[in-house]
């Protein structure tokens, strides 16, 4: 392993891992309405397929389609425990980086909002090699990433900006919390409120590599896939992408 990927692993274990094992009750709590375009790809696919959620979160796309079945996984222990309740589904903890799953084996993958976690562009490419390493012949895998393109979002990024970025999540003590009101079927990654035992603020901070026009599926191309469809979505680059020896 590179000097460089070997930092990188470091990095995201501080600014990634660590963070989410420690806000993943409340980051859960956030997540609950479905991608479009994640909806779709999954309840179209044929009944009883087989296939995995890889960065699962707290699972919220597992009971989409109860005519497929889906083996979940997080880095999180906590994000996987959470999932785990989404019954017949399943979930592990399990490194996207080193997936414990037979190779060209699933129908299906998804991948949503995992990828850009990740600090290096080599540890990147890995990643999307290991999600379409797991592909059978005629298995697709849907990933989606941070996009840079967000002139017109609450978050102001655009092109030609920094890719590299720190996101905060802000946990307020108890005597700062106010109530607040939480929109119909909306989700929001800025900061929130969450009681904090003891009183005072803390800011955590988590690491993003915002992928620009076109990135994602160099990646997908470069990690030996080819891509079938991509597009744009809410503030997302996304790609649907097949192992390119099966294309």
């Amino acid at each position: 392993m590179a000097d460089s990927d070997l930092r990188g692993e470091a990095y995201e274990a501080e600014h990634v891992h660590a963070v989410y094992e420690q806000i993943a009750s409340h980051f859960s709590s956030t997540r609950y309405k479905p991608w479009p375009i994640v909806s779709q790809f999954l309840t179209t696919l044929p009944p009883g397929s087989i296939g995995l959620d890889i960065g699962c979160g707290n699972g919220k796309y597992l009971p989409l389609n109860p005519s497929i079945y889906i083996l979940a996984s997080d880095r999180s222990t906590n994000l996987a425990k959470i999932a785990s309740s989404h019954q017949p589904q399943s979930a592990i903890v399990a490194d996207s980086l080193a997936l414990p799953h037979p190779l060209k084996t699933f129908d299906f993958a998804i991948s949503i909002a995992v990828v850009h976690h990740l600090s290096t562009v080599s540890r990147r490419r890995e990643a999307v090699a290991a999600i379409l390493g797991v592909l059978r012949k005629g298995g697709r895998a849907l990933i989606y990433v941070w996009a840079l393109e967000q002139k017109g979002s609450r978050r102001g990024w655009e092109e030609g900006g920094e890719q590299d970025v720190m996101v905060p999540w802000v946990v307020k003590g108890p005597k700062q919390v106010k109530p607040r009101k939480r929109k119909a079927k909306t989700e929001t990654d800025e900061a929130v409120s969450m009681p904090v035992e003891g009183g005072g603020d803390r800011t955590f901070q988590r690491y993003y590599h915002l992928y620009r026009k076109g990135e994602l599926e160099e990646d997908v191309v470069v990690a030996g896939g080819a891509v079938v469809e991509s597009g744009y979505e809410k503030d997302n680059w996304w790609a649907i992408a097949t192992p390119r020896w099966e294309t």
